[in-house]
């Protein structure tokens, strides 16, 4: 049985300023923003080329987490490109960082809620 996350929940506080954050500055897709009570209101958002999600909102009721408590990691092909988009775009990435394990781009969004895009090392 295969056994896929699609869906990650990330705490924030303004959730307007969050999905300008995402779609905006970082690239991601918006799937979905539905208020469906003055007290709730759900948007997902999606990496370009991704199957798992992030959902972010108000009154979801299913996290503790504070709000920039998040640290999240994508696996990407060009870490280079990568920090090259997110700069043109408006966000403030860190430069790549050599590792054995792969090369490094970290962000944080505006509740400081931590990124890590990895492009993972060659395999012979």
């Amino acid at each position: 049985m295969d056994w896929k996350i699609e869906l990650v929940f990330v705490p924030v506080t303004d959730v307007d300023r969050a999905k300008a954050f995402y779609t905006e500055k970082v690239g991601f897709n918006a799937d979905f923003d539905h208020q469906v009570t003055d007290e709730l209101r759900f948007v997902q958002l999606t990496p370009p080329g991704s199957a798992c999600s992030i959902a972010i909102g108000t009154g979801l009721g299913n996290t503790n987490m504070a709000p920039g408590s998040q640290n999240i990691q994508i696996v990407i092909a060009d870490a280079d490109a990568a920090r090259a988009q997110l700069l043109e775009r408006g966000a403030e990435p860190s430069e790549v960082d050599e590792q054995a394990w792969g090369r490094f781009v970290y962000f944080s969004d505006p509740d400081g809620n931590r990124w890590a895009l990895q492009q993972p090392p060659q395999r012979d």
